[in-house]
């Protein structure tokens, strides 16, 4: 591969223009305006950039569906598809991306927003060089920028994949290092818990209230102690669990009548993901029906839980991972393969029948203020994108 194929500066231009945008989940749309302005400056034909309308199907409305960009090409040969997500977490919002040596910072104090606007600008990048070079040269490819991954795929898990179409091989470009290529990951389950109880003056007479905050309490000892939440091993199967929010209580003189809770449970294997969300279930009802008041009322409680997204995991010798691996090499490093614990927009495509793994573009220290782009990492991936839907697309 050709290092001098994807220019520097123009490549660093295009990843600092996009991170500069505000664009949390389900607010894009600036953000897919501005990649849609490239593409059409680039030569890009209007008619092959559509939405698929995805931010009127997730939880939360969005104010744009997933951008997808069709590359018809000479027609010939198998069918690539390259991926990466618009949004980015809130500690980004304001980021004002500036290079400072051999990465990329946020002069604010902010995160950069790196994820994952760098995997937008290196396949980004990857278009534009290709259609300098002529679309018509090259087998097809088809791209989207997709809405919401941060908030639960939802855009990936919304996609039209009729707007997609058949696929050969996919590449979804995301966080990490270069080398690395994601090849499956982890399954998540997310749960929302309702308590109620009795309420009760605290000072004059507590003994006639049923405190939430006690149920909850209860609850979470109950799984702690008997190996139900954080790492989970149970009959030689693994997974994890966490309750990551607790909202309760207006005031210290009153028992609590009403506590709200959020959780979730992983697992690579759907029925250990299951069993944790059960155990999870088992423990606050025990709780609710174990605190009363004096006359015997006791607390009530509400459980909701839906899938994320399902665990996956390709074989070591899918035409995706070799190709990978193949490009990576030729940026002069090493692929070593992983499977990811987190969720990926690549566990729903793999659901709508798209294969895809995951590659790094040089995020470091994501979700943090301290968050850098690594300038050399973020340059090969541009480098692998490119010759994913050009050299290598053969």
């Amino acid at each position: 591969m050709n290092k001098s194929e994807v220019e520097t500066q123009s490549s660093l231009n295009r990843f600092i223009t996009l991170t500069a945008i505000r664009g949390s989940s389900g607010n894009e749309a600036l953000v897919a305006a501005e990649i849609e302005r490239q593409l059409i400056e680039a030569g890009a034909d209007p008619s092959q950039i559509a939405y698929d309308g995805a931010g009127e199907r997730t939880r939360r409305s969005g104010d744009c569906g997933n951008l997808i960009v069709s590359l018809p090409g000479n027609g010939q040969g198998p069918r690539t598809l390259l991926s990466a997500h618009m949004d980015t977490v809130p500690i980004c919002l304001g980021s004002e991306p500036v290079i400072d040596g051999d990465c990329v910072r946020s002069a604010a104090a902010t995160g950069l927003g790196a994820d994952d606007r760098a995997g937008c600008a290196a396949i980004l990048t990857a278009v534009v060089e290709r259609l300098k070079r002529g679309d018509q040269n090259f087998p097809p490819a088809v791209i989207t920028f997709l809405i919401q991954e941060e908030v639960g795929l939802e855009g990936a898990r919304h996609l039209d994949v009729e707007k997609v179409g058949s696929v050969d091989r996919a590449f979804n470009f995301d966080g990490g290092t270069v080398e690395k290529l994601t090849t499956g990951a982890i399954g998540g389950e997310r749960i929302k818990i309702r308590l109620t109880g009795v309420p009760a003056h605290a000072g004059v007479a507590p003994e006639k209230g049923a405190s939430t905050i006690v149920m909850a309490a209860r609850a979470i000892a109950d799984l702690d102690q008997n190996g139900w939440l954080g790492r989970v091993e149970k009959d030689g199967k693994f997974g994890t669990s966490n309750v990551g929010i607790i909202q309760a209580g207006d005031a210290t003189n009153v028992i609590t009548p009403e506590a709200t809770l959020a959780a979730e449970a992983r697992s690579h294997d759907p029925e250990m993901r299951t069993r944790i969300v059960t155990a999870i279930r088992e423990a606050f009802q025990r709780a609710t029906e174990q605190v009363a008041n004096d006359e015997g009322v006791c607390g009530g409680m509400e459980f909701e839980s839906h899938v994320d997204y399902e665990s996956f995991r390709l074989p070591n010798d899918h035409p995706s991972i070799e190709k990978a691996s193949e490009a990576v090499r030729l940026v002069g490093r090493e692929p070593f393969q992983e499977i990811s614990n987190g969720g990926l927009d690549a566990n729903w495509l793999f659901l709508h029948g798209i294969s895809a793994i995951t590659l790094g573009c040089g995020q470091r220290n994501i979700h943090t203020a301290q968050e850098t782009l690594d300038i050399g990492d973020y340059l090969d991936a541009c480098r692998i994108a490119s010759w994913l839907i050009t050299d290598g697309a053969a």
